[in-house]
């Protein structure tokens, strides 16, 4: 959706759902309204914009009020020009009042003056659905297909310039992910499992989610595909913390228990398989994920970023110092544990300016890093891994290295061992800080 995500769409919602006299000005307080002479005039003197405001007026706070009274205007009127702002305002009341009904029909009808509106249309999409009567499901389908369609012909020269080329595809990508999923919701509904499966399927495969997966098992299920259900549900448990908006995990589970006793008569061996589907949906999230720094040849050809702002952090402002880095994730206990020993060795050559000690998150939810700093200020500077990890084949934490002058490793630690760390850890630090010409041949292998 270039530069405006579906979620941004329930905000632009919000915006335009402001108080109603912001639309077209500020109604007249009653005593404006006694000594205000124009307000005397007959109602036949009257432009229709004035009867408008009027009509505004008039309702004060009530909205049930400014429902009738806009109503009234429009059967006066019908051709109004102020037809945009008086059915966001029939929206806004209508669902104000839970009238979900009048908010839908007055929803159709801004979204056929202005097709282009994908905020207002995937709102008219959620009301439709709520109505739940076929004709009002098979219209909601058809809004699905225009926001997917818009999606699509989307081109990366609407993006806005505050997106990086990644970030724009990404976020098209989660939004074709969204409209798909809408759709094959919705011809679900409908009972069309056919055209649901393709469309679930096909959302899937753009970016895996606990409520594509679900329903994919829901249809398996009622084809009598057990294996295939087994198969979709294990994977909506694995995805449901991941994925706002879905079932609950304990729901999940119901169902993915019901199937599996059903094709195995227990629940013996479930639990094995739900470890090696969660594995399976992690490794397929991660794939979809654009890699940063996937060129870099050498530690020197990253830019990683600071935690937890974002701004460049480029390695290639250190080429020719030591770099000491411990890669970490927020949810890591001995990561936490080895924090003040790393700061401690830090603290011994922070007079140095010829090495840099880095604490490199690795998490892959980033929002996680901001609340841990804030809560346990590191004394060091703090990047994200930004594929650093994957550059060094880091695959447990803590994980500590001492890269030397010439990018190689000079000293590695997999593990939280505490005894001798910090005496190890700096003797490392130290030869790798030695003159070139006073190394040994052995001097870049681990102690």
């Amino acid at each position: 959706m270039s530069s405006q995500s579906f979620s941004a769409c329930a905000i632009a919602f919000l915006l335009f759902c402001a108080p109603v006299s912001a639309l077209w000005g500020q109604s007249a307080s009653p005593n404006e309204k006694k000594q205000n002479p124009a307000a005397k005039t007959s109602a036949k003197q009257l432009s229709p914009e004035e009867l408008l405001q009027q009509a505004i007026n008039n309702s004060g706070n009530d909205r049930a009020a400014l429902v009738r009274n806009l109503e009234a205007f429009l059967k006066e009127y019908p051709d109004s020009r102020q037809r945009p702002q008086i059915y966001r305002a029939l929206v806004e009341a209508s669902l104000q009042l839970r009238d979900n009904a009048r908010a839908s029909t007055y929803a159709e009808r801004l979204v056929a003056l202005s097709p282009d509106d994908i905020s207002m249309t995937i709102l008219t999409i959620q009301l439709l659905e709520r109505n739940g009567d076929e004709a009002a499901l098979r219209r909601a389908t058809n809004y699905a297909t225009r926001v997917l369609e818009f999606v699509e012909r989307t081109s990366s020269g609407e993006k806005s310039p505050r997106l990086s080329q990644e970030e724009w595809a990404m976020e098209r990508k989660r939004d074709r992910m969204s409209a798909l999923a809408m759709r094959g919701r919705l011809e679900l509904k409908l009972k069309d499992t056919v055209a649901a499966q393709k469309d679930l399927a096909a959302s899937y495969a753009i970016l895996p989610s606990a409520p594509a997966a679900e329903q994919l098992g829901e249809i398996a299920e009622l084809n009598k595909d057990s294996n295939g259900a087994i198969k979709q549900y294990a994977r909506a448990f694995a995805l449901a913390d991941a994925t706002p908006g879905t079932s609950s995990r304990r729901e999940i589970r119901q169902k993915l228990g019901n199937v599996w006793r059903l094709a195995h008569g227990s629940d013996v061996g479930l639990g094995e398989y739900l470890l090696l589907t969660f594995d399976e949906v992690s490794r397929a999230s991660l794939a979809a994920r654009p890699k940063k720094n996937a060129d870099a040849r050498e530690p020197w050809d990253f830019t990683l970023r600071k935690a937890p702002e974002g701004m460049a952090f480029p390695l290639k402002d250190t080429r020719g110092k030591v770099l000491v880095v411990n890669f970490w994730a927020t949810w890591c206990g001995p990561c936490h544990a080895l924090e003040p020993l790393f700061a401690r060795v830090a603290a011994d050559f922070q007079a140095n300016p010829e090495v840099l000690f880095l604490a490199a998150n690795c998490d892959e939810d980033e929002s996680l890093v901001k609340p841990y700093l804030e809560a346990d200020k590191l004394l060091m500077p703090v990047v994200f891994a930004d594929g650093l990890d994957r550059f060094f084949a880091v695959n447990a934490f803590p994980t500590v290295m001492v890269i030397d002058r010439a990018g190689e490793i000079a000293y590695r630690s997999d593990g939280f061992e505490p005894d001798g760390f910090e005496t190890n850890l700096a003797a490392a630090v130290r030869r790798a800080l030695a003159p070139l010409s006073a190394s040994s041949p052995d001097q870049k292998a681990a102690p």
